[in-house]
Protein backbone atom coordinates (compact mmCIF):
# COMPACT_ATOMS: atom_id res chain seq x y z
CA UNK A 1 0.00 0.00 0.00
CA UNK A 2 2.96 2.41 0.34
CA UNK A 3 6.44 2.33 -1.39
CA UNK A 4 10.11 2.46 0.21
CA UNK A 5 10.02 6.07 -0.36
CA UNK A 6 6.34 6.27 1.58
CA UNK A 7 6.55 4.90 4.86
CA UNK A 8 3.77 4.09 6.58
CA UNK A 9 1.77 6.90 8.27
CA UNK A 10 -0.56 4.78 10.33
CA UNK A 11 -0.71 1.68 11.94
CA UNK A 12 -4.15 0.39 11.61
CA UNK A 13 -5.44 -1.67 14.73
CA UNK A 14 -6.12 -5.04 14.53
CA UNK A 15 -9.26 -4.75 16.48
CA UNK A 16 -13.04 -4.67 14.62
CA UNK A 17 -15.42 -1.59 16.07
CA UNK A 18 -18.47 -0.82 15.87
CA UNK A 19 -18.10 2.45 14.13
CA UNK A 20 -15.20 4.27 12.42
CA UNK A 21 -14.64 8.10 12.23
CA UNK A 22 -11.82 9.85 10.23
CA UNK A 23 -10.73 13.06 10.65
CA UNK A 24 -10.12 14.31 7.23
CA UNK A 25 -7.22 17.11 6.20
CA UNK A 26 -4.09 14.83 6.90
CA UNK A 27 -5.55 11.95 7.81
CA UNK A 28 -7.62 10.72 4.82
CA UNK A 29 -6.21 13.45 2.38
CA UNK A 30 -2.45 14.79 2.48
CA UNK A 31 -4.34 18.47 2.52
CA UNK A 32 -1.52 20.14 5.12
CA UNK A 33 0.72 21.49 3.17
CA UNK A 34 -1.94 23.04 0.83
CA UNK A 35 -3.67 24.33 4.33
CA UNK A 36 -0.45 25.66 5.05
CA UNK A 37 0.32 27.98 2.64
CA UNK A 38 -3.49 29.45 2.56
CA UNK A 39 -3.14 30.25 6.08
CA UNK A 40 0.18 31.88 6.16
CA UNK A 41 -1.39 34.41 2.72
CA UNK A 42 -4.22 35.15 4.83
CA UNK A 43 -2.31 36.20 8.00
CA UNK A 44 0.33 38.02 6.50
CA UNK A 45 -2.23 39.79 4.48
CA UNK A 46 -4.07 40.08 8.31
CA UNK A 47 -1.03 41.66 9.97
CA UNK A 48 0.72 38.67 11.62
CA UNK A 49 4.21 38.72 11.93
CA UNK A 50 6.55 36.29 9.68
CA UNK A 51 7.22 34.49 12.43
CA UNK A 52 3.66 33.27 13.18
CA UNK A 53 1.96 29.87 12.68
CA UNK A 54 4.99 28.52 10.74
CA UNK A 55 4.87 24.62 10.14
CA UNK A 56 4.66 23.00 13.83
CA UNK A 57 2.58 25.73 15.66
CA UNK A 58 0.13 25.11 12.17
CA UNK A 59 0.46 21.29 13.04
CA UNK A 60 -0.07 21.74 16.42
CA UNK A 61 -3.41 23.63 15.53
CA UNK A 62 -4.63 21.21 13.46
CA UNK A 63 -8.54 19.93 13.54
CA UNK A 64 -9.29 23.08 14.88
CA UNK A 65 -12.15 25.27 13.44
CA UNK A 66 -10.55 28.30 11.19
CA UNK A 67 -12.15 31.27 13.52
CA UNK A 68 -10.86 29.02 16.98
CA UNK A 69 -7.58 29.43 15.59
CA UNK A 70 -7.68 33.13 14.56
CA UNK A 71 -8.86 33.77 18.10
CA UNK A 72 -5.85 31.65 19.39
CA UNK A 73 -3.02 33.40 17.50
CA UNK A 74 -4.59 37.12 18.46
CA UNK A 75 -3.98 35.66 22.10
CA UNK A 76 -0.68 34.24 21.41
CA UNK A 77 0.96 37.31 19.20
CA UNK A 78 -1.14 40.02 20.85
CA UNK A 79 -2.75 40.83 17.79
CA UNK A 80 -6.86 42.08 17.14
CA UNK A 81 -7.35 39.75 13.85
CA UNK A 82 -10.97 39.70 13.61
CA UNK A 83 -11.53 35.72 13.42
CA UNK A 84 -14.66 35.12 11.13
CA UNK A 85 -12.47 37.37 8.48
CA UNK A 86 -9.23 36.02 8.54
CA UNK A 87 -10.86 32.23 8.12
CA UNK A 88 -12.79 33.35 5.19
CA UNK A 89 -10.04 35.18 3.59
CA UNK A 90 -7.97 31.78 4.48
CA UNK A 91 -10.74 29.24 3.18
CA UNK A 92 -10.46 31.29 -0.81
CA UNK A 93 -7.59 31.21 -0.16
CA UNK A 94 -7.45 27.50 -0.24
CA UNK A 95 -9.69 26.99 -2.49
CA UNK A 96 -7.79 29.37 -5.19
CA UNK A 97 -4.95 26.98 -4.82
CA UNK A 98 -7.27 23.94 -5.19
CA UNK A 99 -7.94 24.86 -8.33
CA UNK A 100 -4.58 24.06 -9.75
CA UNK A 101 -3.67 21.26 -7.31
CA UNK A 102 -5.44 17.95 -7.26
CA UNK A 103 -4.49 16.56 -3.37
CA UNK A 104 -3.27 13.41 -3.17
CA UNK A 105 -4.43 10.60 -0.54
CA UNK A 106 -3.22 8.85 2.55
CA UNK A 107 -3.74 5.07 1.22
CA UNK A 108 -3.44 3.48 4.35
CA UNK A 109 -7.24 4.99 6.07
CA UNK A 110 -8.48 5.67 2.44
CA UNK A 111 -7.55 1.71 1.74
CA UNK A 112 -9.47 1.24 5.18
CA UNK A 113 -12.02 2.89 4.35
CA UNK A 114 -13.10 1.15 1.38
CA UNK A 115 -12.55 -2.15 2.77
CA UNK A 116 -15.38 -0.85 5.70
CA UNK A 117 -17.53 0.13 2.83
CA UNK A 118 -17.26 -3.06 1.24
CA UNK A 119 -18.21 -5.15 4.92
CA UNK A 120 -20.66 -2.76 5.51
CA UNK A 121 -19.19 -1.04 8.82
CA UNK A 122 -20.45 2.47 9.44
CA UNK A 123 -18.11 4.94 9.70
CA UNK A 124 -17.94 9.05 9.01
CA UNK A 125 -15.78 11.75 8.68
CA UNK A 126 -15.59 14.52 11.63
CA UNK A 127 -13.88 16.91 10.42
CA UNK A 128 -12.43 20.70 11.68
CA UNK A 129 -13.07 22.21 8.01
CA UNK A 130 -16.70 24.00 7.92
CA UNK A 131 -18.56 21.71 5.24
CA UNK A 132 -17.53 24.12 1.85
CA UNK A 133 -13.86 23.79 2.45
CA UNK A 134 -14.46 20.12 3.04
CA UNK A 135 -16.13 19.21 0.40
CA UNK A 136 -13.92 20.23 -1.69
CA UNK A 137 -11.01 18.90 -0.56
CA UNK A 138 -12.75 14.93 -0.97
CA UNK A 139 -13.24 15.88 -4.67
CA UNK A 140 -10.23 17.04 -5.22
CA UNK A 141 -8.58 13.64 -3.81
CA UNK A 142 -11.54 11.69 -5.70
CA UNK A 143 -12.91 10.44 -2.69
CA UNK A 144 -16.30 12.36 -2.47
CA UNK A 145 -18.52 9.01 -3.13
CA UNK A 146 -17.48 7.60 -0.42
CA UNK A 147 -18.96 9.42 2.34
CA UNK A 148 -22.77 9.61 3.29
CA UNK A 149 -21.69 10.49 7.05
CA UNK A 150 -19.95 14.14 6.92
CA UNK A 151 -19.53 16.09 10.39
CA UNK A 152 -17.87 19.76 10.49
CA UNK A 153 -18.21 22.67 12.83
CA UNK A 154 -21.31 23.96 10.96
CA UNK A 155 -23.01 21.13 12.75
CA UNK A 156 -22.21 21.71 16.38
CA UNK A 157 -22.03 24.62 18.34
CA UNK A 158 -19.98 27.74 18.08
CA UNK A 159 -16.89 27.55 19.91
CA UNK A 160 -17.42 23.47 20.23
CA UNK A 161 -15.13 22.05 17.19
CA UNK A 162 -11.96 20.40 18.33
CA UNK A 163 -10.98 19.75 20.81
CA UNK A 164 -14.10 19.33 22.74
CA UNK A 165 -15.83 16.30 21.54
CA UNK A 166 -19.24 17.32 20.17
CA UNK A 167 -18.11 16.68 16.15
CA UNK A 168 -17.23 13.30 16.80
CA UNK A 169 -19.95 12.56 18.99
CA UNK A 170 -22.27 13.88 16.64
CA UNK A 171 -20.47 11.61 14.11
CA UNK A 172 -21.28 8.38 16.26
CA UNK A 173 -24.73 9.30 16.75
CA UNK A 174 -25.23 9.95 13.22
CA UNK A 175 -23.96 6.35 12.86
CA UNK A 176 -25.91 4.66 15.58
CA UNK A 177 -22.89 3.47 17.21
CA UNK A 178 -22.44 4.44 21.01
CA UNK A 179 -19.17 6.15 21.64
CA UNK A 180 -17.42 3.31 23.93
CA UNK A 181 -17.87 1.46 19.99
CA UNK A 182 -16.00 3.75 18.17
CA UNK A 183 -12.30 4.80 16.63
CA UNK A 184 -11.13 7.85 15.66
CA UNK A 185 -8.23 8.63 13.29
CA UNK A 186 -6.95 11.97 13.56
CA UNK A 187 -3.19 13.68 12.94
CA UNK A 188 -3.43 16.31 15.33
CA UNK A 189 -3.49 16.48 19.26
CA UNK A 190 -6.51 18.62 19.25
CA UNK A 191 -8.47 15.84 17.74
CA UNK A 192 -7.19 12.85 19.63
CA UNK A 193 -8.15 15.23 22.67
CA UNK A 194 -11.79 15.50 21.57
CA UNK A 195 -11.47 11.84 20.54
CA UNK A 196 -10.56 10.86 24.36
CA UNK A 197 -12.78 13.23 25.48
CA UNK A 198 -15.93 11.60 23.73
CA UNK A 199 -15.11 8.33 24.91
CA UNK A 200 -13.52 6.82 21.77
CA UNK A 201 -10.28 5.26 20.85
CA UNK A 202 -7.75 7.11 19.06
CA UNK A 203 -5.30 6.58 16.23
CA UNK A 204 -2.42 8.56 15.45
CA UNK A 205 -1.59 9.05 11.75
CA UNK A 206 2.07 10.50 11.30
CA UNK A 207 2.60 14.40 9.69
CA UNK A 208 4.93 14.61 7.36
CA UNK A 209 6.71 17.84 7.00
CA UNK A 210 7.17 19.10 3.51
CA UNK A 211 10.74 19.99 2.41
CA UNK A 212 9.83 23.52 1.39
CA UNK A 213 7.63 24.45 4.72
CA UNK A 214 7.72 27.53 6.86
Amino acid sequence: MTSDSAPARVTLPDKVYGGYIFDLDGTLVDSMPTHHRAWLHALRNNGAPLHAFLWDEFVAHGGMAAPDIVADLNRTYGLNMDPESVAAEKRARYDYLLETEQLPIIPETVHLVRSLKERGIPYAIGTGSVRHGALNTMRSAGIAELFDIIVTPDDVPPGRGKPCPDIFLLAAEKMGIPPAECVVFEDAQPGLQAAAAAGMAGVAVAQVRPPDAE
